[in-house]
């Protein structure tokens, strides 16, 4: 050691700022886009079945609407669109877990941990690419719905608030599906939990049909349904004179639950950390 150096104190390791994180978020996430842009099929797939439910369902159901205490105005389209947008955001957040599966398979996770990438980036990055994903085909639903007749009140403020609650409905879905990939590190496990959850959130809401003329059983479980929140912010804020203290106490129950989930996720990848 130097005479120059022997008395400064050395530097010490500083983990990477908040720059780095967003740097890092940015990169992984590009990572995943770049997938779509290779292979564009992905994408229309994803919008394969949205566009069944809302074009098929759309029809073979417009005269629901007729039936007393079916409260969803003339127009059945314009009542199942907020519920198709929530469907695509859970069905396709569903599987994001999938992504960190094929990393741990393929070696990629390995290399990304021995790697100086920022830990919080590979957790973020996974949930911003699938909101982005969902305001996309957000979007193009909407475009289709209008295109077939389907006319909403709620301006663009309402498109916004919409776009919202589906993006926080893809946070805490995703969250939860990585979750799934951290702990069970196997692609059944991933498609066991995406089924038992997905299809019985979409039935206990109100999606497809008024709650109202449901079972009561359905309407008191639908009120604790995370999905049917989304389904309520998103058909609310539509709505020609929205009730914003309904839509936005539902946002503020899908944020606090985005919340809980993300930090979950996070939890679990700490524990595959240890365990690598």
């Amino acid at each position: 050691m130097s005479a120059v150096t022997a008395g400064r104190p050395r530097a010490a390791v500083r983990p990477p700022g908040a720059a780095t994180a967003l740097t890092h978020t940015a990169v992984l996430t590009a990572r995943q886009l770049r997938a779509v842009v290779r292979v564009p099929a992905f994408l229309v797939m994803n919008l394969v079945q949205p566009m069944i439910w809302l074009l098929l369902f759309g029809q073979l159901f417009r005269s629901v609407v007729e039936i007393p205490g079916f409260a969803a105005g003339s127009s059945y389209l314009e009542f199942l669109t907020p519920g198709v947008v929530m469907m695509m955001a859970l069905f396709g957040s569903a599987w994001a877990g999938t992504s960190y599966i094929q990393d741990m398979e393929r070696g990629v996770m390995d290399r990304l941990l021995t790697s100086p990438t920022h830990r919080g980036a590979l957790m973020v990055s996974s949930l911003v690419y699938q909101a982005l994903l969902t305001v996309v085909q957000t979007l193009v639903v909407l475009a289709v719905a209008w295109w077939c007749g389907a006319r909403f009140g709620g301006g663009v403020l309402g498109v916004l608030v919409l776009l919202l609650g589906a993006v926080l409905l893809t946070a805490t879905f995703s969250a939860l599906s990585n979750v799934a990939a951290l702990v069970g590190r196997d692609q059944t496990v991933l498609i066991g939990v995406s089924q038992l959850l997905t299809i019985p959130l979409m039935f206990l809401s109100s999606a497809l049909m008024d709650t109202r003329l449901a079972a009561p059983w359905v309407r008191d479980v639908a009120a604790f349904n995370p999905f049917e929140w989304a389904v309520v912010v998103g058909r609310g804020a539509l709505a020609p004179d929205p009730d914003w203290g309904e839509v936005g106490a539902h946002v503020g129950y899908l944020a606090a639950l985005a919340v809980v989930m993300a930090w979950a996720a996070t939890r679990a990848f700490r524990a595959y950390q240890r365990s690598t």
